[in-house]
């Protein structure tokens, strides 16, 4: 008979780069990781099992979550299968993709990052821990210069960022604790690719500044907020040249 893993986590659109790394470093004896994905199934089937590899646990979760009725599916199934959920990692988004409907940014990035925690709070104890995955462009959104072509995802991102602060009094009242984690552009990532495409100049200005963040790095962070007995409303990681005052 196996024991219950003590902390059930979500982290969403772990397939993959940022996602995939946190929910890797979750890996433990003590924690179940749900590995949500929207179409890489194969992707996650190796996520999870390179958690379960490593001594953890872990399974699969299909949803789209910008779909309300795929969301609520999804945490149904964590609510009948664990009876509880201690961490959600909000770090799915996106919009950047070729041909994406205007408003599936805000779709995705504001209301699916709202509609899931309104889900998570009745299934979280007291001490449980909502992570809000952002970026540095996002976060400073409209007061810094952002790359060509990114502005719809910036303020998108601010907006979901917005909505959820906007949710912190019930946060509380539930005790359950709210991070965001702002990332400088992350090395190795797909949105840096893209925006080396479109944008090579900005994100050679970033690099001027210093070293770019590493996934892992960032992933650790994230994983940390996860845990923290008293949890930060916000970390940054790298950038530092955003956090200073003009």
């Amino acid at each position: 008979m196996h024991s219950e893993p003590a902390r059930i986590v979500l982290v969403t659109g772990a397939s993959r780069g940022i996602g995939a790394e946190v929910a890797r470093q979750l890996a433990g004896p003590d924690t179940h990781v749900v590995v949500n994905y929207r179409e890489k199934a194969n992707r996650a089937d190796t996520i999870a099992q390179t958690i379960r590899d490593a001594g953890g646990h872990a399974s699969t979760l299909r949803a789209d979550i910008s779909d309300e009725a795929e969301a609520v599916a999804m945490m149904e199934s964590i609510g009948a299968r664990f009876g509880r959920l201690d961490a959600l990692v909000l770090n799915a988004s996106g919009g950047l993709e070729l041909g994406a409907d205007p408003s599936y940014a805000m779709r995705l990035n504001r209301d699916a990052q709202r509609h899931l925690a309104q889900l998570a709070v009745p299934l979280m104890p007291i001490g449980g821990r909502i992570v809000f995955v952002t970026s540095h462009q996002a976060h400073f959104f409209p007061n810094k210069a952002v790359p060509k072509g990114y502005s719809a995802i910036a303020a998108s991102k601010r907006a979901g960022e917005t909505a959820l602060y906007a949710m912190r009094s019930a946060f509380t009242r539930a005790g359950i604790g709210l991070t965001v984690v702002s990332g400088d552009m992350i090395d190795g990532t797909m949105i840096v690719r893209l925006l080396q495409r479109r944008d090579p100049a900005e994100v050679s200005a970033r690099r001027a500044h210093g070293s770019l963040p590493t996934v892992e790095e960032f992933a650790e962070v994230i994983v940390g907020a996860t845990v923290s007995p008293t949890p930060q409303s916000i970390v940054y990681v790298g950038g530092a040249d955003y956090l200073m005052t003009a």
